[in-house]
């Protein structure tokens, strides 16, 4: 090990082993462990750049070297970052981002570099597997991506477009963390709770007690919403006051937009600088905007092959929406409801109309859902289909949080072969929403001839446990943890020993989203659903009666589903399309409401201003990827369908089948490629449209 300083030694960003030691990481410790990781790194970069061996050791394994360590202490604070973040940790990120970012603008745009990638490319003795080969081509295509071929004031002005964008994007998502934080409602009146699920009520006079009101109870109040999912979404479908529907719909669709509770944090500027910039940095490299940009390095072909697809989906999915909201509408004035339904009612009716077609709620679910119960029969499912096993690691392993649990992953000879952890409750206040997996270890054959295991983050923001029972899921939880799973298997089963393509490494955007909603597919089969299920009370798994009201209710508002995702992918896209989007932003979102919309949005809409995917997430031009890959996620599960889900051979061998291409050979291979060699042909719209009960209307 390298000498280091006594202040060094002691920081455990550089200390972490074989896993970080989270409970002894401080903020204190990122800005001198970044500064010691990138000096080190420049060292070694400085000294590829100078070699006349040009070998596959002397380049990438190298090269390997310096993105290891730096993704171990960078990637390790941006983890924090989203499950623990605090002002400390904020600041010092702050002040680091910009050394990373140029970091590797420098390494990207390093012209030696690049000619060492090209002299290397036609080494075939070298270059000799399909995943070197990929990685030699990704690594020349980012390269002329990050600028390399640019010159004097055009370098100089691109690299500042990259350190701004960075900083942008920290500041987009922050913003949006802290007025999320910022908003809470507090109830005092039973009357204003009535309808509210008896979890809800538990859970709101928890937030109370958080707040400050020591004395809340769920059955006495007082009870404080916030704009987290699991407090701000059962608000909007059981709350049976409209004008408290109204103020929590609002507030959530105005966040950080400077607008009412959240003046303080406006995105609106920030998003026309990101569009200006992206625009900017697209006519730089040579393209005529940024969503060809973003497709140099994607799946899709070109933005209209994107396009077609929006709108062929789209033919389909506007009139069952259209069809479903008139229903709604008749629905909602049959029950109460004197005039138009609202933005703020939609919700409500929906599931007062879910209810009245199929006799039950989530809350009726929930109990049936004990995330225990749920885990346990995921890694049953696992262990069927991939040949895997999955239990709690004994492995001392230090956590940044209390909830937080760490598992291993064995395969038939009860090897060990990838681990990951998993944190999976909301946190208002220093946890960023939504869910995601993250890498903090990747595959790779160390020099020493040893393999270094994946372990994953697995990162999700359900329902906490309360003080007499334990975490109950809701059904759309259990997806949500099947779908972040399905991320996981890709990246612990990966057979790829090479670091620049194991697990979702190289894999195009468009394609990472196949496994984890080819997973969703089987929350919805009785076998999985018996595994998965067990009141908490009793063990019961879910009712036979149950079972068949979701079944029967799986595609209720699909049509409406689908338009919403189709408004968002196109939304974006013609964002990045469009050269002077900056300028326009309104106008264009405006425009596109129209045709993807079935009730228009506010007219002070603001959704946008909390779209973290495209303007603080890799997105951009790219939420398209959701649906992309969802057609090849229901083509790939079709194939199941039609082995036969009940013919355990015949799924044993395609689940081997799915592994060896899907899961294993991560971004070594084109995904096409793998894609056709699991399937034997490319992917259809069919299974998707059959899926959502879409079929039948696209006849």
């Amino acid at each position: 090990m390298e000498s280091l300083s006594s202040e060094l030694q002691s920081n455990a960003l550089l200390n972490q082993f074989e896993l970080p030691d989270f409970s002894s990481i401080l903020p204190e410790h990122v800005v001198p462990a970044v500064e010691h990781t990138l000096a080190k790194a420049e060292q070694i970069l400085t000294n590829i750049e100078s070699e006349n061996n040009i070998t596959w050791e002397t380049t990438v394994i190298a090269l390997r070297e310096i993105s290891r360590s730096v993704e171990k202490v960078w990637g390790c604070v941006n983890h924090l970052l989203g499950v623990k973040n605090s002002p400390e940790l904020r600041k010092a990120h702050e002040e680091m981002q910009p050394k990373v970012v140029e970091f590797f603008i420098r390494m990207g745009q390093s012209r030696k570099l690049f000619e060492i990638w090209e002299k290397l490319e036609k080494n075939t003795a070298e270059v000799n597997t399909s995943a070197r080969k990929r990685i030699i081509q990704s690594s020349l295509r980012d390269a002329r991506l990050s600028g390399v071929a640019l010159e004097g004031k055009q370098k100089e002005r691109f690299n500042e477009i990259q350190r701004d964008l960075a900083a942008l994007s920290t500041r987009f998502s922050n913003n949006v963390l802290d007025s999320t934080k910022e908003f809470q409602l507090e109830i005092f009146e039973p009357q204003d709770i009535q309808g509210m699920p008896e979890s809800w009520l538990q859970l709101a006079a928890q937030k109370a007690i958080e707040k400050g009101f020591k004395d809340a109870t769920p059955e006495k109040g007082p009870w404080v919403v916030t704009l987290d999912f699991p407090v701000y979404f059962p608000f909007l479908q059981h709350c049976r006051n409209r004008s408290l529907r109204e103020k929590v719909y609002k507030a959530s669709n105005l966040k950080a937009s400077g607008e009412d509770f959240s003046a303080a944090w406006n995105n609106w500027e920030i998003i026309k600088q990101i569009l200006n910039l992206r625009q900017e940095e697209a006519t730089l490299l040579g393209f005529e905007n940024f969503a060809e940009v973003s497709l140099a390095s994607k799946m899709a072909p070109s933005p209209g092959h994107i396009q077609s697809m929006i709108h062929e989906l789209a033919e389909v999915a506007r009139p069952a929406a259209k069809a479903e909201v008139e229903t709604l509408q008749e629905f909602a004035n049959q029950n109460g409801l004197a005039d138009k339904l609202q933005l703020w009612d939609v919700s409500f009716y929906a599931e007062r109309q879910r209810e009245s077609l199929f006799d039950y709620t989530d809350e009726q679910l929930r109990p049936y859902f004990p995330i225990d119960k749920v885990l346990s029969g995921l890694f049953k499912l696992a262990h069927r289909l991939f040949n895997v096993s999955i239990s709690a690691s004994n492995q001392e392993v230090k956590v940044w949080h209390s909830d937080v649990r760490f598992y291993d992953v064995f395969n038939s000879e009860n090897k060990k072969i990838a681990s990951f952890f998993l944190d999976p409750y909301s946190r208002s206040g220093e946890k960023r929403g939504g869910a995601w997996m993250d890498v903090c270890r990747q595959r790779e054959k160390l020099p020493e001839g040893k393999v270094q295991l994946p372990v994953a983050y697995l990162v999700c923001n359900g329902t906490p446990a309360l003080k007499d029972r334990p975490s109950l899921m809701t059904f759309s939880e259990v997806e949500t943890l099947f779908h972040e799973f399905g991320h996981g298997l890709q990246h612990m089963l990966t057979q790829v020993d090479e670091y620049e393509a194991s697990g979702i490494a190289n894999v195009e955007w468009d394609a990472v989203e196949l496994p984890s909603q080819f997973m969703e597919n089987w929350v919805l089969e009785r076998d999985v659903m018996d595994e998965i299920s067990g009141h908490f009370e009793t063990g019961e798994t879910l009712p036979d009666s149950y079972f068949k009201k979701i079944i029967a209710a799986r595609n209720y508002m699909s049509g409406s589903m689908m338009l919403r995702q189709l408004y968002f992918s196109i939304l974006d896209l013609e964002l990045h399309l469009n050269k002077n989007a900056g300028e326009r932003v309104r106008d264009i979102q405006k425009a596109i409401a129209k045709d993807f919309t079935v009730i228009p949005p506010l007219a002070n809409d603001a959704f946008l201003c909390s779209f973290s995917h495209i303007f603080a997430g890799g997105y951009a031009a790219g939420y398209y990827s959701y649906k992309w890959a969802e057609v090849l996620s229901a083509d790939a599960f079709a194939a199941f369908e039609e082995a036969g889900l009940s013919n355990e051979a015949a799924i044993k061998e395609l689940g081997q089948r799915y592994r060896d291409t899907v899961l294993s050979q991560g971004g070594a291979r084109h995904p096409l490629e793998i894609y056709r060699e699991f399937r034997g042909r490319d992917a259809t719209t069919e299974a998707l449209l059959r899926h959502h009960g879409l079929l039948k209307k696209a006849a």
